[in-house]
């Protein structure tokens, strides 16, 4: 398996940045440095968080960084005093080939959308032109960076349309899998063998979608999971969720388990899509890609 980036996605009742970031016994700090299910346990070529604050903007704010998350005093200091519903959170181990550069930091923002990626489109070089001319001016010329990950964004946003109404949370879901049907379609068409790793999450701040697949169905897919109850990380918790009050309900949908208990958390089984509606309502499918030879 290549280089593999580790993410947190988290939406419910408002949370400070830090309860999950730093204060988990496998938090994603930690991870940053001591990933567990990779190979190579540095995950250290930027980082980058995206929240929401709906009483001040529908849009989310985005802090990235070339440093590695473990050693940023910012973001441990940011992380301490912002609180939210609904926020994403990227820890970088840069594919070969791809740039170490800021703009090419995770989440990447477009509108009141967050878009992260664990995982790579193997021969993206390859299909960039073709993901390019398939994208409408606005969306070509909203491209900052270089990565898969970004081209990939690019091409859901194509997809959705309209992309300042809310989409139903099973809409989202579903073009989360034929964003993963049009980059399949264009390796296929440029005949390139190796597998890709399609671990893509996304959120327009209400709802929230995310995939774990791989193009080889011989392989094992990055890891994926979440937890779901009235249990979310609290500081005076030493290393589980803690019992929460009745409206403090949550998800979180992460690479890796923050905690040591099993029992809390699912494993979301390969080539599965994972959606979660405004309530809270999780759904779990089954993806079944589609390849069509004459599409482009």
């Amino acid at each position: 398996m290549k280089q593999m980036c580790r993410f947190l996605c988290y939406t419910g009742s408002p949370v400070m940045l830090a309860d999950l970031l730093y204060r988990p016994g496998h938090s994603l700090i930690l991870q940053s440095y001591k990933a567990r299910e990779r190979r190579e346990p540095l995950n250290g070529d930027g980082f980058g968080v995206g929240w929401y604050q709906p009483e001040i903007s529908l849009t989310p704010c985005v802090f990235t960084s070339l440093t590695p998350a473990w050693s940023n005093r910012n973001l441990q200091r940011l992380a301490e005093h912002v609180k939210s519903p609904c926020f994403f959170a990227h820890v970088r181990a840069a594919s070969p080939g791809m740039q170490v550069a800021e703009a090419n930091c995770h989440p990447f923002q477009f509108g009141r959308y967050l878009w992260m990626h664990n995982g790579t489109v193997e021969g993206f070089n390859q299909i960039k032109r073709r993901v390019q001319q398939s994208l409408p001016d606005h969306l070509y010329h909203a491209i900052q960076g270089t990565t898969d990950s970004e081209h990939a964004f690019a091409v859901f946003l194509n997809l959705l349309g309209d992309t300042e109404r809310i989409a139903p949370t099973r809409e989202i879901g579903q073009l989360l899998v034929r964003t993963v049907e049009r980059l399949e379609q264009w390796t296929l068409e440029t005949e390139i063998a190796g597998p890709s790793y399609y671990n893509f999450a996304v959120t327009d701040g209400q709802s929230l979608a995310a995939i774990r697949y791989v193009s080889d169905q011989r392989l094992e897919p990055a890891s994926l999971y979440y937890a779901t109850s009235r249990k979310f990380l609290r500081p005076d918790s030493d290393d589980r969720p803690g019992e929460t009050d009745a409206d403090e309900c949550a998800v979180i949908i992460a690479s890796e388990r923050l905690t040591e208990q099993k029992d809390d958390w699912v494993r979301v089984a390969p080539n599965h899509v994972l959606t979660v509606a405004a309530n809270l309502e999780v759904a779990v499918e089954l993806v079944s890609v589609q390849r069509r030879e004459n599409e482009s």
